[in-house]
């Protein structure tokens, strides 16, 4: 089973990137972040006719996360539950079954937090408080689960080209991070670093200062596995060519294969 993620930062925008991708990558669940559509407007008929079931948290313009799934998506939620008043899409979950049993999957697109002399920065801190509480409850049904998204969170120095840079940025401030090493220590298994511990394994260049020309890049796209998805963790794949595509999304996929 293959699952990937990817900020497409605008899937109208970046639609032909995205129809490149599922047939060349040919991911069972896709989970994709800043949609930047209403539900109502997402390309269903492009991703349909790929062969794709299609769940979707939207928001005009900003935002929106989607789950696509060859197989039909079941326990479909919308929103990251422990704020009613939070009205920002950036979680949706459901559950894919297959021949070995349920896979459940979450699309996550974490608040970015800056500045963080702001409320913004606040935000992303309790917005990684409730997540952690949603995962510890979903931990409790003790079946494979799969957090996947963008996290806006540099976990650590081999996660970032120049760290120095990013010393002030709410991507790398150390409550950020303390927050995800708290979510790790639930149980989880960051899949990427589960299979290889090199530097420079980097999701994200800026569009700004020839980042991309420099790999001047940050790792902040993961997957993050519950024991009982890690212990089926077969591969990872970092599909860095798309950030040279024309008119790329600055993130790009990042993709874990399981067995059955």
């Amino acid at each position: 089973m293959r699952i990937a993620t990817w900020n497409v930062n605008s899937v109208k925008q970046r639609l032909d990137h995205l129809t490149a991708f599922l047939r060349d990558a040919a991911p069972d669940v896709l989970c994709l972040q800043e949609i930047k559509c209403l539900d109502e407007v997402f390309p269903r008929e492009a991703t349909e006719a790929a062969g794709y079931n299609v769940a979707t948290h939207g928001q005009k313009t900003f935002n929106g996360v989607a789950v696509l799934s060859k197989q039909p998506l079941e326990d479909v939620r919308r929103g990251l539950p422990g704020d009613e008043a939070d009205e920002q899409a950036r979680y949706l979950e459901g559950v894919v079954s297959t021949a070995s049993g349920v896979v459940r999957v979450a699309s996550i697109y974490l608040p970015n937090g800056n500045p963080i002399d702001t409320p913004k920065f606040a935000y992303k801190l309790a917005w990684m408080d409730r997540l952690k509480a949603h995962a510890r409850a979903l931990l409790a049904q003790e079946e494979p689960l799969v957090l996947a998204g963008d996290y806006n969170v540099i976990p650590d120095a081999r996660d970032v080209k120049r760290p120095e840079a990013w010393a002030n940025d709410a991507l790398f401030r150390p409550e950020s991070r303390a927050k995800l090493r708290e979510l790790l220590s639930l149980g989880f298994s960051d899949a990427v670093r589960a299979c290889d511990d090199r530097p420079g394994l980097y999701t994200f260049w800026d569009y700004q200062a020839g980042s991309w020309q420099k790999d001047d890049g940050i790792r902040i796209d993961h997957v993050l596995l519950s024991p009982q998805a890690a212990d089926r963790l077969a591969g990872f794949a970092i599909h860095k060519h798309t950030r040279s595509w024309e008119k790329p999304s600055d993130h790009v996929p990042v993709l874990v294969d399981l067995t059955d």
